[in-house]
């Protein structure tokens, strides 16, 4: 019998936004219970909604619910801060001293003074055993993370309290084997020879250097492409992630006008004209007086999960993409946040020595992926933000929300950055090195048949590549007249047999 959607009471999380009249960040799982009928789920868009039968009605406290949100829903720090700052203290003190060593009650009550700051008035907890604060089955976290001995709780998050991102173990991410990618990538390297390595490093620097400018229709002019390749060239030995290094890298890959010598001072955004006076929305930074105590808390993290053993991609994944989310300067933002994902996969040992994974190629040859791992957070958070433009397009934000930015979940923005370096490493790394055999045999071939300088070899196989595998009349005239057209048809196979194209 079909189940009058009548008779459905939300519960945990959905419960507590409900009667609290708060609004969040929507959750990936949302929990109701049913007066009748069985436990029955739903996916839509990678969100769950569970049914649950009756017997599950927690009650009607906010503790209950709180309990509840934490078995079914899972852990929203942002969502938690929002409940604690807004519901009675009371309530959270009564419900911890009922339940003492109860895991979820010691859960609460860590979750309640590291978000708020604020302590209960509960005495130490003197025995029993230490619980995680995250279930290292269904999250990432630090290993050996910090003995809290108030609670008797592990502090296994992925940072402190100023910036603290949550990240599910999901069924696509736990198909990431970290070692087994480095395996792979090993394999490719010792599958070719180190000369052809060292010359194809070259050609990747330049490669990812043009796709993170072009994913951004930003042309830069030599010495801007050259810094960002002497940068790219570090990420491997030195780490970026601090103030000092960041923003003397935005310096060194923006426009010499728009350099910052700290973090910026007004409020930005991401959009783009409509009509007249009608700006388009996509994305709305920080305000700028919570950007210190954010940044602080991303390169804290970053620290954490440095040495907290956290999967590379993993930590990548939430530094890189908070880093672009908090957006701390006027301009450069993208192609930092684009540079970290090398630095940091290369700092954790994901990347070999003497290699680079040109990931931003990868994002711009999927350019619907990489805008939906960005949308994925920017699209609901444009509806928690009050703002005003005036006539000139300045932003002023007018709401408190330095929360949805603390505690982000950044689990699609892994499953997304997961798939960009597997498809680097399956792909494209696996395509750049057979092109640079393939260019080698095909070079070598041509010197055969004609002893020419490699400036006109190399000429000749790029318009050939252009042109499917044929020198059109125009460039023979403008640049090969000297050859005969024996020379010129035994050429043109060589450059069709050196990248086997069909005659």
């Amino acid at each position: 019998m079909e189940i009058n959607v009548l008779e459905l009471r939300p519960a945990g999380y959905a419960y507590l936004l409900e009667n609290l009249e708060l609004v969040g960040m929507p959750h990936w799982h949302t929990s109701f219970v049913s007066s009748a009928g069985t436990h029955r789920s739903k996916v839509q868009d990678g969100a769950i909604e569970d049914i649950y039968p009756v017997r599950y009605w927690p009650g009607d406290k906010v503790s209950d619910h709180l309990e509840f949100a934490l078995k079914y829903d899972g852990v929203n720090l942002g969502l938690l801060r929002r409940i604690f700052e807004h519901a009675q203290q009371v309530e959270f003190t009564e419900y911890i001293k009922s339940k003492p060593t109860g895991k979820y009650a010691r859960r609460i009550w860590f979750f309640y003074e590291f978000l708020t700051g604020k302590q209960l008035p509960i005495e130490d907890i003197t025995s029993g055993n230490y619980v995680d604060a995250l279930e290292p089955k269904e999250y990432y976290i630090i290993v050996n993370g910090e003995k809290n001995r108030r609670y008797r709780i592990v502090n296994n998050l992925l940072g402190p309290k100023e910036f603290c991102p949550i990240i599910r173990k999901t069924e696509k991410l736990s198909k990431m084997d970290s070692a087994d990618l480095r395996k792979r990538c090993e394999d490719i390297v010792t599958s070719y020879p180190p000369e052809l390595l060292r010359r194809a490093l070259t050609y990747l620097y330049n490669k990812e250097t043009k796709s993170s400018f072009e994913i951004e229709h930003v042309k830069p002019n030599a010495t801007r492409t050259e810094k960002f390749i002497t940068s790219l060239e570090l990420a491997e030995k030195e780490d970026f992630c601090e103030k000092e290094r960041l923003i003397e890298l935005q310096n060194r890959i923006v426009d010499h006008r728009f350099k910052d010598s700290d973090y910026r001072l007004s409020q930005n955004y991401v959009g783009q004209a409509g009509s007249y006076q009608n700006e388009i929305i996509h994305f709305i930074c920080p305000k700028p007086d919570d950007l210190l105590n954010l940044m602080n808390g991303l390169i804290n993290s970053h620290k954490q999960m440095k040495e907290g053993n956290v999967s590379p991609v993993i930590h990548a994944a939430a530094i890189a993409y908070g880093f672009v989310f908090l957006h701390p300067f006027e301009d450069g933002n993208g192609r930092i946040h684009r540079f970290l994902i090398h630095n940091i996969l290369s700092l954790q040992g994901m990347v070999p020595r003497g290699l680079m994974f040109p990931v931003s190629a990868v994002m711009l040859k999927n350019p619907v992926n990489y805008d939906a791992s960005l949308e994925a957070f920017s699209r609901p958070l444009r509806k928690l933000i009050d703002y005003r433009l005036d006539e000139t397009g300045k932003m002023s934000v007018e709401n408190e929300t330095a929360c949805w930015y603390q505690y982000m979940d950044m689990t699609v923005q892994s499953e997304a950055l997961y798939e960009f370096v597997n498809k680097t490493i399956e792909e494209e790394l696996v395509e750049e090195l057979s092109f640079l055999v393939n260019y080698d045999n095909t070079k070598k071939a041509i010197q055969d048949i004609i002893d020419m300088p490699d400036r006109l070899i190399d000429l000749f196989i790029q318009f050939c590549l252009q042109n499917n595998g044929s020198l059109s009349a125009r460039k023979r005239s403008a640049h090969f007249d000297f050859l005969t057209d024996e020379e010129l048809a035994a050429m043109q196979q060589a450059v069709r047999d050196g990248y086997n194209w069909p005659d």
